[in-house]
């Protein structure tokens, strides 16, 4: 199951999870670094300091995909895809879309805090 998040939603989205992962390429290599993104209200994330092989990677490929495992067992991992520039040692994530997951076989999962049930997961107002 994926919901949709709008980016302009992210920082809200975040207030659900902790660090994340940052996700980026070079041919053919896929690079996983940790990272604790700060959102913007506008739809973007800044990654401090993710390092030099993130930042090579990015010369090569600016696509990339961050994501945000759930606090708790079977809730809903956050995935954020988008593109990145590089700001000094810094990343700033252009997100263009995002969602909230978990598998069907997840749904036991914990439930949302407004009660609203296995099949929806609201970000947003």
């Amino acid at each position: 199951m994926s919901i949709p998040v709008d980016p302009a939603d992210l920082r809200q989205a975040l207030a659900d999870f902790d660090s994340g992962y940052l996700l980026t390429t070079s041919s053919p290599q896929v690079k996983v670094v940790t990272v604790d993104p700060v959102a913007a209200g506008d739809g973007s994330l800044r990654i401090a300091g993710p390092g030099r092989g993130t930042l090579r990677n990015l010369a090569e490929n600016p696509t990339v995909t961050v994501v945000f495992w759930p606090r708790e067992r079977h809730g809903y991992t956050l995935l954020v895809d988008g593109s990145a520039t590089v700001d000094g040692e810094d990343v700033v994530v252009t997100a263009t879309a995002a969602v909230l997951h978990r598998p069907a076989a997840h749904a036991d999962g914990p439930l949302p805090p407004d009660g609203c049930g296995h099949d929806c997961a609201p970000v947003g107002g």
